[in-house]
């Protein structure tokens, strides 16, 4: 039997007519699960609207969607609901207008964990930042452990997710916004002036800053390290540079 847009606690909607009302209704979606092997029937057609919408698709096993929908009948299909809602980039401008301060934005390209991007999304909302941009694909999203984590931050700062980060960057750049990326084999982060706008690029775990996000940067910022691991967490190395931006105002 159809269940009716029915939710569990970690924002999970399953059944293939509640799956198929909520791709209609507009709200916005995180993920949609398919479980494989069931790519026919109705299912075509919730993958078309999900395409249609730019909502990530992830074809997954049936066990993997037992755990999401706490084993109920789940007919194949499920879809994530953010647990706060995403913002626009004009939501970003407006916010550094209302404040009248230069425009102060944190890019994360492609965290993929949750409590990274939670702990990042808390430290930028503390630090004053305007807003926090994410890609579309291999990224956490708005999932509730990032809510979680950023101790409700995500009600309170724009989260913008954008199909291309680097389009979204060159953008920045046009509107006179500085872009520094955080690495390795940059420049000491102390030697640079940045009281501006300001556009701080954060990389993933483990492999850091994508080829062509790098390149589009304007800068390279490097923290010392002084020990033996050679590399911070990423919202470790993210919460420093943020509040060097704001010793620097």
């Amino acid at each position: 039997m159809e269940q009716d847009l029915q939710k569990q606690p970690a924002e999970v909607i399953y059944g293939r007519n509640a799956v198929a009302e909520l791709l209609r209704s507009g709200r916005q979606v995180e993920n949609l699960y398919i479980q494989k092997g069931e790519l026919k029937g109705s299912i075509v057609r919730i993958i078309a609207l999900a395409k249609e919408k730019r909502i990530p698709i992830k074809e997954v096993p049936a066990q993997k969607l037992d755990s999401l929908c706490g084993k109920q009948s789940h007919q194949g299909v499920a879809a994530q609901v953010p647990a706060a809602a995403y913002a626009r980039m004009e939501d970003i401008f407006a916010l550094a207008e209302e404040k009248n301060e230069p425009l102060f934005v944190v890019i994360c390209d492609e965290i993929e964990d949750p409590h990274n991007l939670g702990a990042i999304i808390r430290s930028a909302e503390c630090a004053g930042a305007h807003g926090v941009i994410i890609p579309l694909r291999r990224s956490a999203g708005l999932t509730p452990v990032v809510y979680k984590t950023s101790a409700g931050a995500c009600e309170h700062l724009p989260v913008v997710r954008v199909n291309n980060l680097v389009a979204t960057m060159d953008m920045l750049k046009e509107k006179g916004v500085w872009v520094y990326g955080a690495d390795m084999d940059g420049q000491d982060y102390t030697k640079t002036n940045l009281s501006g706008a300001v556009a701080l690029v954060i990389g993933a775990e483990g492999k850091g800053l994508g080829r062509l996000v790098k390149e589009h940067c304007d800068a390279i910022l490097s923290l010392p390290i002084k020990g033996r691991i050679d590399s911070l967490n990423a919202s470790v190395a993210a919460g420093i540079l943020m509040y060097e931006v704001v010793r620097n105002r």
